[in-house]
Parts: C-alpha cells; sequence; structure tokens
C-alpha cells in the first residue's frame, strides 16, 4: 500500500466500521456461499444424469465449449463490471458457478461421496480461519498476496507443462503447492476486499459498492473452489 491508502485505511478504520461496510462485508461472504450452494447442485445434478455425463465425456465441442464459456465468463465480469448494470453482474456470477458445476460434476465420479464430504468441510474450516486472518491483521499482506500470484503462475506452467511429462513428483509438488498458495491467497484476498471497500465506502454509489462486493464474492469463491480441489487429491477416496 502506498502512504496515501494506508492514510485513508487507518482513518477509515480508526472510526470503526459503519453499518454500509459490515452490510457489504456480509454481502461478500452470502454471494459467495450462495455460489458455492449452485456450483455443488449444479456438479450432484449433472453426476447423477448419465446421458449428460456421457455427452459431455465424448463430445469435444461440448466440453470444451463449457471450458471456453467458464472462463469467458470470469475474463468478461472482470473486465467489464464497471460498464455493467448489477443485476447484470450477478447474473453473470450465477451462471458461472452453475457453468463450474457442470465441469465439477466428475469429481462425482472419480471420488467417494463421503471424501469428497470429509474435504469440504476441511476447505471450509481452513478457508474460514484464513479469512478471519486476513480480515483481523493489521499487517499488510500486500507483498505477500504478489509473491503468491507470482507462485500460482509458476503452478500454472509447471501444471500444464506436466501434462505432456507426466511426471508424478511434479505432480506431488504441484499439489502441495497449490494448497499453500489458495491458503495465502484467501487470507490477502479477505485482506485486499476489506480495504477496497472501507477506502470506496464514502466515495462510491450503492450500485458501484455492490459491484465491488460481488467482484470479491468472485475472487473467494475462486480461492474456495481451488483449494477444495487441490485438498481433494489428497483426501479423496478414488473409486
Amino acid at each position: 500500500m502506498d502512504q496515501e491508502y494506508i492514510g485513508s485505511y487507518d482513518k477509515l478504520e480508526s472510526q470503526g466500521f459503519s453499518a454500509t461496510f459490515s452490510h457489504l462485508m456480509r454481502n461478500v461472504y452470502l454471494w459467495m456461499a450462495l455460489g458455492l450452494v449452485m456450483t455443488g447442485l449444479t456438479a450432484m445434478t449433472v453426476a447423477r444424469n448419465d446421458a449428460l455425463i456421457y455427452a459431455i465425456m465424448t463430445n469435444r465441442i461440448l466440453f470444451w465449449g463449457l471450458m471456453i464459456a467458464e472462463l469467458a465468463l470470469v475474463v468478461g465480469l472482470s473486465a467489464a463490471i464497471n460498464k455493467l448494470s448489477f443485476p447484470v453482474a450477478g447474473l453473470m456470477f450465477a451462471l458461472y458457478a452453475v457453468l463450474n458445476g457442470v465441469t465439477m460434476s466428475f469429481i462425482f465420479l472419480a471420488y467417494t461421496a463421503s471424501s469428497i464430504a470429509q474435504t469440504f468441510f476441511v476447505t471450509a474450516g481452513t478457508f474460514a480461519a484464513m479469512s478471519a486472518f486476513g480480515f483481523l491483521t493489521k499487517r499488510d499482506l500486500s507483498t505477500v498476496g504478489r509473491v503468491l500470484y507470482m507462485a500460482l503462475i509458476g503452478l500454472v506452467i509447471a501444471t500444464v507443462a506436466n501434462l505432456f511429462f507426466q511426471n508424478s513428483m511434479v505432480m506431488m509438488i504441484a499439489n502441495y503447492a497449490g494448497v499453500l498458495i489458495f491458503v495465502g491467497l484467501t487470507a490477502y484476498d479477505t485482506q485486499k476486499i476489506k480495504n477496497m471497500l472501507l477506502v470506496s465506502e464514502s466515495q462510491a454509489d450503492g450500485d458501484t459498492l455492490g459491484k465491488i462486493a460481488l467482484m470479491g464474492s468472485l475472487t473467494l469463491y475462486l480461492d474456495f473452489i481451488n483449494l477444495f480441489l487441490y485438498l481433494l487429491r489428497f483426501m479423496g477416496d478414488r473409486k
């Protein structure tokens, strides 16, 4: 953070959290939770539909269409959030959560339901602890966040490269790194969202604040989903 930002943040925080800020932070977690519910219900529904699963597995156009649609929604929502109305932005977030549920339905074919449930609760506990730390800590996590995002880029490159080499050691290291990265990003992203809302609260209208909170919920949703998937590789019992 620069000195002006730190000064504004400290001044706002010293005055206590306003009702508006508290409402917006509750909405961040509420929208994130709704996104997770939509993803989970969609995944379970699709996994029970043999015809739909078969169509996704055997139709490459459909499979890659889903993947591209997910990516397009995230990129489009992030890039055009200031131009979109809040209802449209919310609808895009919901659509992304549903599409993510479709692609995640395959975990129910690969892992037992009990191990998926166990991993979910472990993820929820870890996420809650790290998000609380990010919200309550007075330490600036900006430097940590930059390092983690650079590590995330390295993780993506290593994962893609290992698709060709199929090295089990690289895969194991990547899985451990993924857990650590998203545990750290949960704390960093929570603090970033908190700071953005604190600073913007007195400078933006309700619609803009709502969209900032919505983008915050999308960020934490992605942190949760990725942490869950990496933990599942360790804790999941394969069928």
